[in-house]
Order: structure tokens, then sequence, then C-alpha cells
């Protein structure tokens, strides 16, 4: 039924069309827009100090959320597939609830646990430690929103992991140690790589979390998507897609990065 030239071609065709509007379209209007006013407005756009501090500010945390997750999602991912517990299902479940949650419940849900009205909130603030309204709260919004990623780009690969390669290792006598760094670090890194790009990627351009708990203060809490709903508010469509076009360009480059490493570790 399926199999005719017909049926082909307005599937191909539907899809196509359905990718055009929902992600090209969408794209070339942000580039669009961003340079509607000429170069010269572009660049002052970009180079605005706010939109520089803002900008290096998203960088920096993204980076710091990343690597967090990294050690983290290995942590987890290894347990989740070495070891078996009771409620080891439910945990590896809940892996996947950022994802399903509407990020700003997960904001206010990290306001709750963190704000000075709760007990991690109040002992943070008795040791001289502020968390929510500065710059560690917006670390765990991203940490929470890009959970998932490396965790789920690393259990693919433990599972498919040839278990015959660790016993070879250990009787030829190497350590728990050197048989993780020489035999099964090396299988897992790419996935560890992507993941850790996709997490990166994803924080760059957090909003629903991070706007409730980072107070948002110019030059100091106010990250990039922050800023951009700002110039947005502000009537500056311009000024909102000029620095949108910095983060879509720094994505573009990450998931080119991701998808490079997918195919040299799939030999394609």
């Amino acid at each position: 039924m399926f199999r005719g030239k017909g049926w082909s071609f307005g599937f191909r065709s539907a899809i196509m069309l359905y990718f055009v509007i929902l992600i090209v379209l969408p794209i070339v209007g942000i580039y669009t827009q961003s340079f509607s006013l000429g170069w010269l407005p572009f660049w002052e756009s970009v180079s605005d100090p706010l939109a520089l501090k803002a900008v290096l500010l998203t960088i920096k945390l993204s980076v710091i959320a990343t690597i967090m997750n990294v050690f983290l999602g290995t942590m987890i991912g290894w347990v989740l597939i070495r070891y078996r517990f009771p409620g080891r299902r439910l945990l590896n479940s809940l892996v996947d609830l950022p994802f399903a949650l509407p990020t700003a419940v997960g904001g206010l849900m990290i306001l709750l646990l963190l704000g000075p009205g709760s007990l991690v909130g109040g002992l943070a603030g008795k040791l001289g430690i502020e968390i929510v309204f500065h710059e560690p709260a917006i670390v765990v919004a991203m940490l929470f929103v890009t959970f998932p990623f490396v965790i789920r780009a690393i259990q693919p690969l433990l599972e498919e992991l040839d278990k015959s390669e660790e016993e070879a290792a250990y009787m030829l006598g190497a350590s728990r140690a050197k048989t993780f760094f020489s035999v099964i670090f090396p299988s897992m890194l790419p996935g560890i790589l992507s993941g850790a790009m996709l997490a990166f990627s994803r924080a760059l351009a957090e909003f629903g979390a991070v706007v409730l708990v980072a107070g948002n203060i110019p030059g100091k809490t106010l990250i990039a998507s922050v800023y951009i709903f700002g110039e947005i508010e502000s009537d500056n469509p311009q000024g909102a897609a000029a620095i949108s076009v910095m983060l879509l360009t720094l994505s573009f480059l990450i998931l080119w990065t991701v998808n490079l490493i997918q195919a040299r570790r799939t030999g394609q």
C-alpha cells in the first residue's frame, strides 16, 4: 500500500515540508532578523557590554555544569548498568524526569529546596554561602535540565561492551583501576564526549529553570537567554536575534562535532 511511487513521494515531501516549516524557516528567520538593520547594528548588539557579559557568564556556568555532569553522569550510568539493587528500575526511569518536567517547575523545585526559607538554604546562609539568586543556583538549574544526557549516552556503550576483554585484563594481572582506564573508559569516551557536548548546548539555551533562581542582575547573574527575553520585552527584536545567532551558531558547531564523533565511532 505504501510502497507505490506516489505514496513514497508524498511521504517524503510531507516530511521535508514539516522539517522546513518547523526547523529551517525559524532558523533563517533568526539570521535574517539579526542582520535586518545591517552589519553595524548587529555588531553593536553583540558587542554591547551587558550582552557580552551575559553570553560569557552563560558559557562559563554551562562549562561548570557540563563538567559536573560528566562526572556524575558517568558514575550514575555505570551504577545503573553494572549493579543490581532494589529501586534500580525506578531510579533509571527518574533519570528522564527533566525531559518530561516543565523547566519552570524544575526552577520552582530548586527555589523551594535551596531558597533562603528552606533548610538547605538556611544552613548555607549561616555559613555565608548564597545559593539562590546567585551563580550556584544557575549551575544547579543547568545541571538539572541537562542531567540525562551523559547517562543516556554512555549506557548503550556499557551494555554493548564485551566483558571478555575485562576478564582477559584481569587474567593478565591488571588491577581494577588499570582495567577501567585501559579497557572500559576508551569504549565509554565517545558517549561521554557526545553527552557532554549535548549537555553544554542545552545549558546554553536554558531559560525556564534559570529565570526563577538567577536573580537576573545585569552583569552578575543575567544569562544570555534571559537577556534575549529582556530585549524582546524592550521592543528590540534585532538585538535579541543578534544574541540568539551567537548561541545558535555555537550550538550548530557543537552538534556538528557530536555527529562527527558518532560517525567515527560507528565507522561511517
